[in-house]
This record gives C-alpha cells, sequence and structure tokens, in this order.
C-alpha cells in the first residue's frame, strides 16, 4: 500500500472512532484506470439500519465504488472505514452480490455449492462442507425461491435465477452490511420482486444494504437514502431530501430526458 493511502487509512481511522462508527464510511475516495480517474474525492457515509441506492449515468464509477471498497480495485487516495475500522478487520461482517457478467457461469457448480460458499466464514477456509452446512444452505436457497434447483449447474439457470442464487449466498454470510453490483439488472418482474423482499427483510433485521441501481423511476419505491454519483458524490442523504432535479440534472446533464426525469421524480 503507498505511504499516501497509509497514512490517510490512520488518519481516517482517529476521526472514524470518533465520529462515525456507521456500517461504511468513505472518505477522498479516488481510483483511476490506466490513469484516467473514474472516482475523484469521494465522501460518503452510510447509515445503519438503510437500504441505499447508488445511482449515475454509465461511467460514473458506481460500479467502482463498491469494488474499491471491497479493496478489489486499487485506489490511489482516500481511506474507508467499515463499522469503525479498516476493511481488513470487518470484511466478515460484509455481503457481496456482484454483477452477472462478472461471475463465470460455465463453472461446474452448482447453486447449492455456490450458497455454501457463503457458509465459510462459519465453516472454516479447507474445511469440509458437511451435511448439516448443506442444509442450512438449501434453507437460503428457499428463503428466494430456488430451493428446487439446488442441485442445477448454475450455468443451466436463467438471469433471474442466477441472481437469486447469489443473493441467497449473501444471505448465507448474514453480514451486517451488504453491497450489492445491480442486482435487478436483467431480471423478470417475479425476480425483482423476490429481490425487494429480501431488502426490506434485511433492514428489518437492522442491516445495511447498499445497491447499485440503474432504474431511476424505481429509487423512491425501493429505497431510503441514495446516494448521486458521477465521478464526483453529486449528492446524498434521504431520498426525500436529494433526490430532486437539480441534483438528478447535475448528475446526468442531457443524457437525463424530462419525459423520463419527470417520472423518476413521480410527476
Amino acid at each position: 500500500m503507498p505511504a499516501e493511502i497509509h497514512h490517510a487509512d490512520t488518519a481516517f481511522q482517529h476521526r472514524a472512532g470518533e465520529a462515525h462508527g456507521g456500517p461504511l464510511a468513505v472518505q477522498g475516495l479516488t481510483v483511476a484506470y490506466h490513469r484516467k480517474p473514474v472516482l475523484w474525492n469521494v465522501d460518503f457515509h452510510a447509515p445503519e439500519g438503510r437500504l441505499i441506492a447508488i445511482v449515475g449515468p454509465n461511467g460514473a464509477g458506481k460500479s467502482t465504488l463498491i469494488k474499491a471498497v471491497l479493496g478489489l480495485v486499487p485506489r490511489i487516495g482516500g481511506a474507508v472505514q467499515v463499522f469503525g475500522e479498516p476493511l481488513q478487520r470487518q470484511r466478515r461482517l460484509l455481503g457481496y452480490v456482484p454483477q452477472r457478467s462478472a461471475v463465470d457461469w460455465d463453472f461446474p457448480t452448482t447453486a447449492l455449492d455456490v450458497v455454501s460458499m457463503g457458509l465459510y466464514g462459519r465453516i472454516g477456509w479447507l474445511r469440509p462442507v458437511r451435511r448439516r452446512h448443506r442444509e442450512a444452505a438449501r434453507v437460503f436457497l428457499d428463503q428466494v425461491g430456488m430451493a428446487e434447483f439446488a442441485h442445477r449447474q448454475i450455468g443451466q439457470l436463467s438471469g433471474g435465477q442466477q441472481q437469486r442464487v447469489f443473493l441467497a449466498r449473501a444471505l448465507a454470510q448474514e453480514a451486517r452490511l451488504y453491497l450489492m453490483d445491480e442486482p435487478f439488472a436483467g431480471v423478470d418482474a417475479a425476480t425483482e420482486q423476490a429481490i425487494v423482499a429480501v431488502l426490506r427483510q434485511l433492514r428489518g433485521e437492522g442491516k445495511t444494504v447498499i445497491v447499485v441501481h440503474h432504474d431511476l423511476q424505481t429509487v423512491a419505491q425501493y429505497f431510503e437514502h441514495v446516494l448521486i454519483l458521477n465521478l464526483r458524490r453529486i449528492a446524498s442523504g434521504p431520498v426525500e431530501e436529494v433526490f430532486t432535479e437539480e441534483n438528478l440534472q447535475r448528475a446526468y446533464g442531457g443524457r437525463l430526458a424530462t419525459t423520463e426525469l419527470r417520472s423518476a421524480l413521480g410527476r
């Protein structure tokens, strides 16, 4: 880790411990690909026990933000704290649902195997998955309506079914903070409602869920808090306060049609 990032982490850890013990605190996060910034000096604090959407135009850095928080892409500046501590100490508290496009669906594994992977925090790496673990994994599959597909190879499932399996894997992790990268993309209406039901269940259990979301029309319906992003943080806060025409225009500019804007704002 570069020295300047280490110092930023250390300084931020003290401030976070004093001022913010919430699920996620990001300060000055900067990420670049091939020297081109894709996130620039982003600050964001996630409130606990909320459903939070990250929205913005294509190329705004939404997925990159999730991956940078998880340590999946390198950052060139800034700091990340999870429940007031560095990510390395708190990784067990995070659950992650990746984009479907990031998964090798030809890998020879079943839906039940995928969900069992979410139990490794309890099983321990390199230890055998026993019958009781598979039974627990089947319970999580049942929660997302996929128990009957437990022994189906994941590549043989539809897009919506695949998304449900990875949602079940996240549930199996029994995390306190969930990061989901476009879980609604390309799914049917039934799967979308199943995902919403799971999100609300997690919120009811006091969990925090941060979702990269592309459908502006459902933001106010599904979420309570929003981060509007376009390379930089445009705005963040309760949906009713910051999900406004002004902020959306600042983020999307001319790419957002008037009719789409009005529909997103319920007008």
